[in-house]
């Protein structure tokens, strides 16, 4: 996988989930590493006390926290994550993340069929 390519191109890249992308303070910080229109995968590292707003997706998603410590908020329900753990998101359902330690992610979203 590389940064920003379509999965029909042919450069390859190992990256590390824990080490690759680095946390700057009091923000959240996200680097795409493959899209396409079946779908994403974005790594994020979010400052302790950053997050996400309540949103929806057209998306499926599968979030696996690879660091740290979160708080993941599904159709109003709050789940707490921590590293080596995973939650998987429905499309269209109101979701959120606040981190509660310094936390990374890495965000797989799948288009919902329909």
């Amino acid at each position: 996988m590389s940064k920003n390519k379509n999965s029909n191109q042919t450069e390859t890249e190992i990256i590390n989930l824990k080490t690759d992308l680095q946390y700057q303070e009091k923000s959240v910080v996200s680097r795409m590493l493959m899209k396409n229109p079946g779908g994403s995968v974005t790594l994020f590292a979010f400052g302790e006390g950053e997050g996400l707003s309540e949103h929806t997706a057209p998306f499926d998603a599968l979030v696996v926290c690879t660091e740290g410590e979160a708080e993941i908020g599904i159709a109003g329900k709050i789940y707490p994550l921590k590293e080596g753990e995973s939650i998987t998101m429905p499309a269209n359902i109101p979701h959120s993340v606040q981190a509660v330690t310094d936390f990374k992610m890495l965000l797989v979203m799948i288009k919902s069929k329909g």
